[in-house]
């Protein structure tokens, strides 16, 4: 990647790399994202950074890679996960593998969802390495698992002194390049009921589970949050799933249903599950799947500001605070690194995170390789 001071990654490069990142297979499950991440921790050790991998599982790798400014202090951080979805039973036009691009459009499973972002953000890493001293760190924390309930992220949230504290974090999720300030937090439930089983002809002799999950459910409909936050907006309940039963001539002594709520600041997860557990009584047994807090920046922070100035001079338009309607690594990241202020702004669409024939735009990471340049240039130097 050569690149003289004060210019940005060569485009031709950066599509290169972010090719080579899609033509790696990290469809999750099963992941496997050893590969990809070696292959970018390879690259970033070259150009000086120092790099430690981490594996929740076998195979399953993160990585964090630091190169230390001049003076302590607070950090420039760039986040995004390589792990992908699967491809969907439709079949794809272009090979979902093969980074193929076709007039403004690369192609393939993970393009906008998000190995584009990652290139870019593994390119300005590497431009800023060889322009000499720095004030701030820059940090790169590349993370496993995000589809599935952000559990690399989790698992480098739990270990000790491993990721940079304060400073400021982008996480480069699909925005089509617009700066969301944060997103509503995530928790999932699992509600289970027990019964007493007997023949379908004689349910009097039973304790029906289906019954009772059907009553809590109609319960849970009438649930009122009463928070509002001023952009990520209103708190929401759905019921996801339903289960219950094992055949048609039996009375069913299981059954459970699953819960997806989104939450803003100011709300306690386990408050809402206290709540929960009222509603549907007792004698429900409740789970948590996923428990990612919400993420909210203040949209008056000099750093915030100065990024959204960065795109209104560049769109000629102006910035309002919205947030991602998605939850992502940042619920977990953000509290183990001191609440820096955080940002989500990468170039891919979010209409075509998990579509089949994914695809981001060639414009749109360029204009990521210049933002992600000048917000470095501004913070480092």
């Amino acid at each position: 990647m050569k690149n003289k001071q004060n210019t940005v990654p060569d485009l031709s490069e950066v599509l290169s790399l972010s090719k080579k990142l899609v033509q790696i297979n990290t469809i999750n499950p099963p992941g496997d994202e050893k590969k990809c991440a070696h292959f970018i921790g390879e690259i970033l050790y070259e150009q000086g950074y120092q790099v430690q991998y981490y594996e929740f599982e076998k195979n399953r790798t993160s990585l964090i890679a630091r190169l230390p400014g001049v003076e302590p202090g607070k950090p420039l951080c760039f986040s995004g996960h390589i792990d992908t979805v699967p491809l969907g039973q439709k079949k794809w036009k272009a090979d979902p593998f093969s980074g193929e691009i076709i007039g403004d459009k690369l192609y393939g499973r993970g393009s906008s969802d998000m190995k584009a972002a990652v290139a870019a953000m593994v390119a300005v890493a590497c431009h800023h390495s060889r322009r000499g001293p720095r004030k701030s760190e820059l940090a790169l924390i590349i993370t496993a698992g995000e589809e599935k309930g952000c559990a690399g992220a989790e698992y480098l949230a739990g270990l000790p002194n491993i990721l940079p504290q304060g400073g400021v974090l982008i996480i480069g999720e699909p925005t089509s390049n617009y700066p969301f300030i944060g997103h509503k937090g995530c928790l999932w439930l699992n509600v289970e009921f027990s019964g007493t089983t007997a023949h379908g002809s004689m349910p009097e002799l039973g304790d029906n589970a289906i019954y009772k999950a059907s009553d809590a459910i109609q319960k849970l409909r009438g649930f009122k949050f009463q928070n509002e936050h001023p952009v990520l907006g209103r708190p929401s309940l759905n019921i996801g799933t339903m289960q219950g039963g094992l055949n048609i001539n039996s009375v069913p002594d299981k059954a459970n249903f699953t819960i997806d709520i989104r939450t803003v600041k100011g709300q306690t997860h386990q408050d809402i599950i206290d709540a929960v557990q009222k509603i549907v009584g007792k004698e429900a047994q409740i789970s948590t799947l996923i428990n990612t807090p919400s993420v909210s920046a203040d949209a008056n922070n000099s750093w915030i500001q100065q990024v959204f100035q960065i795109l209104e001079k560049r769109w000629q338009k102006q910035i309002t605070p919205k947030a991602a309607p998605y939850f992502t690594d940042a619920g977990a990241l953000v509290p183990a690194m001191g609440f820096p202020e955080t940002l989500i702004l990468g170039p891919g669409e979010l209409e075509q995170a998990h579509a089949t024939d994914e695809f981001c735009y060639v414009s749109r990471i360029q204009e990521a390789v210049e933002i992600y340049s000048e917000i470095a240039d501004r913070w480092l130097y």
